[in-house]
């Protein structure tokens, strides 16, 4: 067999299997999920519109490795829930659960801020740590009944591999052991940021469902072009995943809604990549009582 024949039969079935895998990852989806309890509004479970049609995750937002001292410091995996547990207690949890059949709910790590200052992943060693998180973890998903675990870490004082391989290593545990039955990362394009959830989609990418992809990240005023184009990379970038799509209620960047959201939507729904939808956050949303929540579920059940 000639080399010449031989890199044309590779370049073929590469792109067969490519191909192929695209065709069974492209699927659109019903899923709508949405951050909640951060920003100390009372907002509740039953304040947000629920579409029974829809498959609905609130996200509670966010439990931490710091303390609660002033100025906090960072406790190596020792999480605490930091969220509106006033408003948002295991109780309402229960009680949303119950209610409504076609809601989970998760948890998100981190996030920017807490007291104004930054949470870091700031591991003192990858053991330790794993092994704080693994304890801290499962003592709140088991108080709090909880589904599912978001990864929002922003800042770092270590490397992609060593965020990789704390993080894999906690969401298989949590994994293996049933404790969570679904997993996401919510990364966004900035130098400091991405590559350590790349480092962590390469190694441990068939542990997580979901990519909450900050779209919102993007400058203020992000056309439907840009934004079709923003999609294109990260799928490219989260290869196989389901990158879910996203708008902010807080008046931050990107494509919003008034400016061709839900055109995108639609775009990306006739290509088969509509993996759903989440919201930055309903605590943004309360004031106006939660028309975007209501719409993005409205077009997600158009689908049917």
């Amino acid at each position: 067999m000639s080399s010449s024949y031989l890199f044309a039969s590779i370049l073929t079935l590469q792109i067969f299997l490519s191909s192929s895998f695209f065709q069974a990852a492209a699927e659109n989806s019903r899923l709508f999920r949405e951050y909640i309890g951060a920003e100390g509004k009372n907002v509740t479970f039953t304040d947000v519109p629920i579409n029974p049609a829809v498959d609905f995750h609130f996200i509670l937002s966010f439990t931490i490795d710091y303390t609660s001292s002033s100025p906090p410091r960072p406790t190596n995996g020792d999480f605490g829930a930091y969220w509106d547990t006033e408003n948002l207690s295991p109780s309402q949890v229960s009680y949303v659960k119950a209610h409504h059949p076609n809601v989970k709910v998760a948890m998100s790590l981190a996030g920017d801020t807490v007291n104004d200052h930054r949470v870091f992943f700031e591991p003192a060693s990858i053991n330790s740590w794993v092994r704080n998180a693994i304890s801290s973890i499962t003592r709140i998903v088991k108080e709090f009944d909880l589904d599912g675990i978001d990864i929002d870490y922003e800042h770092f004082s270590a490397d992609p591999d060593t965020f990789a391989e704390c993080i894999g290593r906690l969401l298989y545990y949590l994994k293996q052991n049933e404790i969570v039955s679904f997993t996401s990362i919510a990364p966004y394009e900035d130098d400091s940021v991405q590559p350590h959830y790349l480092a962590l989609w390469r190694k441990y990418g068939h542990l997580i469902d979901y990519v909450n992809f900050q779209f919102y990240a993007y400058k203020k005023g992000t056309t439907v072009s840009e934004f079709m184009r923003y999609f294109e990379i990260q799928s490219a970038n989260y290869y196989g995943g389901k990158i879910l799509v996203s708008f902010g209620t807080d008046g931050s960047g990107g494509l919003s809604p008034k400016n061709g959201f839900f055109r995108a939507c639609s775009m990306l729904r006739d290509q088969g990549k509509l993996h759903g939808i989440f919201i930055w956050s309903a605590d943004d949303s309360k004031e106006a009582n939660f028309p975007y929540e209501t719409q993005s579920q409205d077009f997600l059940t158009s689908m049917i």
